[in-house]
């Protein structure tokens, strides 16, 4: 058999807890570094690392991909805007280690934080994706994210516009 395939099977899908901070955090800033799949360029510390953390583990919001005792990526889900009215709709992000990419990693991410939001009550998934971030595109579209626009030049990073695409999911 194909040893990317033998990989794609030994994907662990868990709810994240405390003792996977600094691996999510090294994925995040890695995102930060090097992508444009997070809008800012300052790097995360230990303590906010786990600060962030903490607050999904709070509300049972985050699960890591385990793939041969490593964490090979995370996801998220948090609210999509703060005032209560968006109280029924979350954001969603999910990210995967360099070098992990095509495994079915992110695929095994998004379907358990679909299933969470929903198990949850949450009523719609949004996902704001920088817009030419085609692989993160057509993960959300495999899922049943419906692209609802494109808004140009909301962020900068590394000198350049961003554009944000808004994806969205209804859960119910």
């Amino acid at each position: 058999m194909d040893p990317i395939y033998e990989r794609h099977r030994a994907v662990t899908v868990r709810p994240a807890h405390r003792g996977d901070a600094e691996a999510i955090r090294a994925i995040r800033n890695h995102a930060i570094e090097h992508s444009t799949a997070l809008w800012t360029q300052t790097p995360q510390s230990p303590t906010e690392g786990a600060a962030w953390l903490a607050t999904h583990l709070e509300r049972g919001s985050a699960f890591v991909a385990d793939v041969d005792g490593e964490v090979a990526g995370f996801a998220v889900y948090g609210p999509w805007r703060e005032l209560d009215g968006y109280r029924h709709t979350v954001e969603d992000s999910v990210y995967v280690r360099e070098g992990r990419h095509g495994l079915g990693i992110g695929s095994a991410l998004l379907a358990a934080l679909i299933t969470a939001a929903r198990d949850a009550g949450h009523h719609v998934v949004i996902a704001g994706i920088e817009a030419e971030n085609t692989s993160s595109i057509r993960l959300h579209e495999r899922f049943g994210f419906h692209h609802v626009g494109t808004v140009p030049e909301v962020g900068t990073k590394f000198g350049r516009w961003l554009d944000l695409t808004i994806m969205r999911l209804p859960l119910t």
